[in-house]
C-alpha cells in the first residue's frame, strides 16, 4: 500500500488503518473484559465478497454498535470462530468498511470527527433535526449527494446501515434503505444486537455498567426478488430480519421468556 494511497472518498488509508487500529486497542476491553460479547454467525462474513454487501441492524447507541462490527467482522475475517480474543486481528483491518451515519451526530465534536475519518459516510436526516422527529412540512428532501456516496461505497465495499434510522426499538424501517437495496442489489445481512443500551450510554461513548452480556448475532444474507418484490415488502422483510417488526411486540413463546430470564441475569450490574 502506498503510504498515501486514498479511498473513493479522499481518505489515506494509511492514516485510516491506524486509526482502526488505535481505537480497536483502546475498545477491546468494552466487549471483551468489562463485558462479554457473545457472537453467533461469524463464518457469514467469511464467505462474503468483497464489495457490494449491505449489513442491516436495529441500533442502540451511536458509536458502541458500529466499533463492535469493526472488531467482530475483523476478526472473522482473520479466522477466529465467533470470538474476538486475541487483538492480532486488527493489524491488517479491512479498510473498505464504511457505516451510514447522521451528519448532525458526526459533526457533534472531535471525536465524532476523527471516527467519521474510519469510515462514515455522512448523511442529512430528512426526518429528524436536533435529535427530535419533524412533521411533514418540516421534512427536507434527500440529498442526492448521500445516495450517491452509498453507491459508491458499496462499489468499494461493505456499508453497515441502521434502517430506522434511531437507537429507539421498534421504530419503523425508513424506506430509503429499501430503495437502495433495490437500486443497488447488495447482498444484504442482518445483525441483531443487544445489551449495548445496558453497557453503554446513548452515544456509546461512556460505559455505564459492567458485567454485562452482549450479543451480536449474524443472519444468512436476505432472500430479496430485486425485480419483483416492492419497497413495502423489502421494508417488510427488513424489520423482521433486524427483529424490529411490530409482531415481536406482541405474544412472546414461554420458553423464550425464560430464556430472555436467564440472559436478564446475566445483564445485571455487577458490584
Amino acid at each position: 500500500m502506498g503510504l498515501f494511497k486514498r479511498n473513493p472518498f479522499g481518505h489515506i488509508l494509511f492514516l485510516k488503518k491506524w486509526l482502526i487500529r488505535i481505537f480497536a486497542a483502546i475498545t477491546h476491553r468494552r466487549y471483551r473484559g468489562f463485558n462479554e460479547l457473545q457472537i453467533d454467525g461469524s463464518e457469514i462474513i467469511k464467505a462474503l465478497p468483497d464489495t457490494n454487501v449491505l449489513f442491516i441492524s436495529n441500533h442502540q447507541t451511536y458509536f458502541a454498535d458500529v466499533v463492535a462490527m469493526f472488531h467482530v467482522f475483523n476478526a472473522s475475517l482473520s479466522g477466529r470462530q465467533d470470538n474476538i480474543k486475541n487483538l492480532g486481528y486488527i493489524w491488517q483491518p479491512k479498510l473498505n468498511i464504511y457505516y451510514v451515519a447522521a451528519k448532525e451526530t458526526m459533526q457533534s465534536g472531535l471525536l465524532p470527527r476523527i471516527l467519521a475519518y474510519a469510515g462514515a459516510i455522512s448523511v442529512e436526516r430528512t426526518w429528524r433535526a436536533g435529535g427530535k422527529d419533524v412533521n411533514d412540512k418540516e421534512k427536507k428532501d434527500v440529498n442526492p449527494n448521500d445516495t450517491e456516496n452509498i453507491k459508491i461505497a458499496l462499489a468499494d465495499g461493505w456499508v453497515i446501515t441502521f434502517p430506522q434510522g434511531t437507537t429507539k426499538s421498534f421504530k419503523p424501517v425508513r424506506k430509503g434503505t429499501a430503495h437502495i437495496i433495490k437500486q443497488h442489489r447488495p447482498i444484504v445481512v442482518p445483525i441483531v444486537i443487544d445489551g449495548f443500551r445496558r453497557s453503554f450510554d446513548k452515544k456509546g461513548l461512556r460505559m455505564k455498567k459492567k458485567g454485562i452480556l452482549q450479543t451480536f448475532t449474524i443472519k444468512e444474507p436476505l432472500d430479496i426478488d430485486y425485480d419483483n418484490d416492492t419497497i413495502e415488502e423489502i421494508v417488510e422483510k427488513v424489520e423482521y430480519a433486524i427483529e424490529q417488526h411490530a409482531s415481536f411486540l406482541k405474544v412472546i413463546p414461554s420458553e423464550i421468556i425464560e430464556e430472555q430470564k436467564e440472559l436478564d441475569k446475566l445483564r445485571q450490574w455487577q458490584y
